[in-house]
Parts: structure tokens; sequence; C-alpha cells
């Protein structure tokens, strides 16, 4: 099965409203690797590797993201797939 990797950028209110933890269950449900993290610039990064179509759930669930966030845009780029990636890490 191919597998595929995308690089996102999600901005708006999106720290100190569980973003992080959003996107981890997000992932797991998804069944996705990679990882989440935020940035002094306000937003949240993310890369995430699955099938195209788990990835595409993913990425769904991220620009829904959480009750109390509110998301004014969503980057997404194609990334190299990693081998030997296992799991879906918070930073």
């Amino acid at each position: 099965m191919a597998l595929t990797r995308k690089h996102v950028v999600v901005a708006g209110l999106v720290q100190g409203v569980g973003y992080r933890w959003f996107a981890m269950e997000a992932a797991r449900s998804c069944r996705v690797t990679g990882w989440v993290r935020n940035n002094p610039d306000g937003t949240v990064e993310a890369e995430a590797q699955g099938t195209p179509a788990a990835i595409a759930g993913f990425v769904s669930a991220l620009r829904r993201g959480p009750r109390s966030s509110r998301i004014e845009s969503v980057q997404e780029s194609d990334v190299g797939v990693k081998s030997g990636e296992t799991d879906f890490d918070v930073h």
C-alpha cells in the first residue's frame, strides 16, 4: 500500500485550546504517523504519513479543529515519506 506524507501549518486561534491533543487524537483515529507542535509565531505545525485516504481524513480534521479553536488558514504541502516511523508524537 502506497504511503504519502503531508506537512501542514494551521493559523488562527490554535494554541492554548487543546489543538495538539485534538491533532493527536485525529491521527490515532485516522491511523497516521508523524508529529505536531506549536510554533513561536502562534501557528501549529504537523507532519502526517499514511495512506492517501487516511491523510485526507487527518487534514480534514485539522481544518475543523477542536470547538474552542478558530481556524483562519491551513497550508499543506507534500513532503517525502519517512521509513520506519511508527507513532504520532506531540512536541
